[in-house]
């Protein structure tokens, strides 16, 4: 894995918290928007039990992610990430993740209907900027 391109993606998921998150309902994709933390290359976004993509996730756990892309110069980059998410209930990561913009859907970090999804990458397609040819991490 190329240390240089693990960086430019970890500087991405620093200054992009809001993508997509494509899961696999009745064979067919369904995205949505979702606020994402990392830890490495590991990404986190919380969720209500309750929620469809935890029912998504249980009857098939590959996953699509798309982040980045500002609409300033800045920020063109972007990454499209393959992964296999699973349902992550450690109160220590709940609390790690925890945003106070959460409790339209989770009351609190004690809420016993809050948790996360784990997304283990497989593949991470960095775009420098759109229209360029990605560069490739694999796992």
């Amino acid at each position: 894995m190329s240390e240089a391109l693990k960086d430019q993606v970890l500087d991405l998921f620093s200054h992009h918290k809001i993508g997509t998150l494509a899961t696999v309902r009745n064979n067919k994709p369904y995205s949505r928007f979702m606020l994402f933390s990392n830890e490495d290359l590991i990404l986190y976004t919380a969720t209500n039990k309750h929620a469809h993509k935890t029912e998504d996730i249980a009857e098939n756990p590959l996953v699509h992610v798309l982040l980045g892309y500002g609409h300033d110069s800045s920020h063109q980059h972007y990454v499209e990430i393959e992964g296999k998410a699973q349902v992550e209930e450690s109160q220590e990561l709940k609390e790690r993740f925890w945003y106070d913009s959460l409790k339209p859907w989770i009351n609190n970090v004690d809420d016993p209907e809050y948790l996360l999804v784990k997304i283990i990458p497989e593949t991470i397609l960095y775009f420098e900027k759109p229209g360029d040819e990605p560069q490739e991490l694999s796992f």
